[in-house]
């Protein structure tokens, strides 16, 4: 191997992952420390794919919690459960026009909805932005959820509070992040390609929908 020895090779780590989830999880090395700043500075939103399981509850809200309760679920359905998806998201849509300080009279929030851009710019509260069911076979169900500045931990909350609502109890299963900002998992390494070429690979292929994101953003 010829050419200088790294001494020092700066990693920052994105929006994290806890120890119960797993998908997308961005890394910056050397001047990306600086872009995943400005990235975190967009507010991007992130989706998740969420499983569940109804009837029964823990001291965690996921299923490998200590369980407090069971309870029968046999009463719920898809168009139950869609309902209350509804009503969670709609909470939540009033509260990213609250925390996205713009007035939504004007031309300028006119031209941010249709660009997809109304989004809070500072700190917020955890926000839905979008949810749908994608499966649901008693007790089991899946669900993809759209948010920002949420925790693994707030997700499993949510799943908790939807087998209130449907007058039953609810355990989360899984977190999986498949979309952070621009990067989705299709831009994820395998730990079977964590090596130096793949890593090159990956930061050109990245390169220009960041910078396009941070220009559409930023300015």
């Amino acid at each position: 191997v010829r050419g200088p020895r790294f001494r020092r090779l700066k990693i920052g780590a994105g929006h994290r992952l806890d120890v119960k989830a797993s998908g997308v999880f961005v890394l910056g090395i050397g001047h990306g420390n600086k872009l995943l700043t400005d990235l975190y500075n967009c507010h991007l939103t992130k989706v998740y794919t969420v499983g569940g399981l109804f009837g029964k509850a823990t001291d965690d809200f996921s299923d490998t919690g200590k369980l407090v309760e069971k309870t029968t679920f046999d009463h719920i359905t898809r168009e139950k459960l869609e309902r209350i998806l509804a009503v969670i998201q709609g909470t939540n849509h009033k509260a990213l026009l609250m925390h996205s300080n713009i007035d939504m009279k004007t031309q300028e929030a006119y031209e941010l909805a249709v660009k997809g851009l109304i989004r809070p710019m500072g700190k917020s509260p955890p926000i839905i932005t979008a949810m749908r069911c994608l499966q649901l076979t008693l007790p089991e169900f899946q669900l993809e959820i759209h948010c920002l500045h949420e925790t693994q931990q707030y997700l499993r909350k949510i799943v908790h509070e939807i087998g209130l609502e449907l007058k039953s109890s609810a355990v989360c299963t899984q977190v999986r992040r498949i979309r952070d900002g621009v990067f989705t998992l299709d831009d994820a390494l395998l730990r079977t390609q964590w090596n130096l070429q793949s890593i090159q690979n990956a930061i050109w292929d990245c390169q220009l929908k960041v910078k396009t994101e941070l220009e559409k953003t930023l300015g």
